[in-house]
């Protein structure tokens, strides 16, 4: 018989990662299924009541010892109302998905930014255990961060505190896709990386990926990495500005918040930390007061994907004093 537990679904633009957790079993059991944003809001609310059910099916649990779902959303949230204030991949935008999802399953539903309940769960149950003021940094497709402060979410007065991927780092750079230039994630983002490295092949550079650019293959993070370990002088020169523009801004960060922990992860940080890190540290170093810098530790996130799916249970504790 299992425990109590919650769902959590990270909702990405393409497909949902739903599981069944609690704090003693961890992941009971998982589902991965493409969703299209393109379809209704009513459809679209079908189909996340559709994959609750199937999770439940899947992992044996009585329906009762279910007490909450949680949706990580990537997007600007209201945790407190359930709304949706834009989503910009799932197509939503001023939507009360909490009332809408509660007309169709029998349980309390929470929202959260999707990064927030990335750093919930590696503040409850990942590196960030110990740490007191935490800021988690996600390196992927964009650069999403999230805050904790004195053990608790720090959210803002508008709920999207943590949005460091839109710091200006450099004064008329690359456009963004908030549409601003310069932004942080527009020049050090794994999307921008990648960017780079596809006009230094184009331009007649040699590199182990130019087969994935000819080819107009996506060039995910693991190809990233087998370049990286091959010694291919573009990828790694291109990763190594980014790093130190990762390592400088982090600098800054500290300086104005004198955190105790900084923890990287997403997609790229996963794949490519024995490289990163060491060059995000260095510039980092470099730019930090000495006085902000004691005691802080920069290290790599341990539960890649699972962060927001653990994220769930901490804020089913938070929201509705739920234990499981």
């Amino acid at each position: 018989m299992h425990r109590d537990s919650v769902i959590s679904i990270d909702m990405g633009g393409t497909k949902v990662l739903g599981c069944v957790v609690n704090s003693k079993e961890g992941i009971i059991a998982s589902v991965k299924k493409p969703t299209d944003p393109t379809v209704s809001r009513k459809k679209y609310v079908h189909q996340l009541a559709e994959t609750i059910f199937e999770l439940i099916e899947e992992a044996h649990v009585n329906r009762k010892k279910i007490k909450a779902v949680c949706l990580g959303v990537p997007g600007l949230v209201n945790p407190h109302t359930g709304v949706i204030g834009l989503a910009p991949n799932l197509g939503l935008k001023n939507f009360n998905i909490k009332k809408s999802l509660e007309a169709e399953i029998p349980y309390p539903v929470l929202i959260e930014n999707d990064v927030n309940l990335g750093a919930l769960g590696i503040k409850t149950f990942g590196v960030g255990k110990k740490a007191k003021n935490m800021l988690a940094v996600f390196v992927g497709t964009g650069i999403g961060g999230g805050l904790i402060f004195d053990g608790k979410m720090y959210r803002g007065s508008n709920y999207v505190a943590g949005e460091i991927g839109h710091m200006l780092v450099e004064k008329n750079g690359p456009k963004c896709g908030c549409g601003r230039k310069g932004c942080f994630e527009a020049i050090s983002s794994r999307t921008a990386i990648v960017n780079k490295i596809i006009k230094d092949i184009k331009s007649g550079k040699r590199s182990k990926l130019s087969k994935l650019v000819k080819s107009g293959e996506r060039i995910r993070s693991k190809s990233l990495s087998s370049a990286v370990k091959s010694g291919d002088k573009v990828v790694r020169r291109r990763i190594k500005e980014g790093c130190e523009i990762i390592g400088g801004t982090l600098a800054g960060i500290a300086n104005l918040l004198n955190l105790d922990m900084i923890v990287l992860g997403g997609g790229m940080i996963e794949a490519l930390d024995f490289y990163m890190l060491p060059l995000i540290k260095k510039s980092y170093s470099e730019h930090v007061l000495n006085d902000s810098s004691k005691g802080l530790k920069i290290v790599a996130s341990k539960l890649g994907d699972d962060a927001a799916i653990f994220g769930g249970i901490a804020l089913a504790e938070e929201f509705l004093g739920v234990r499981v």
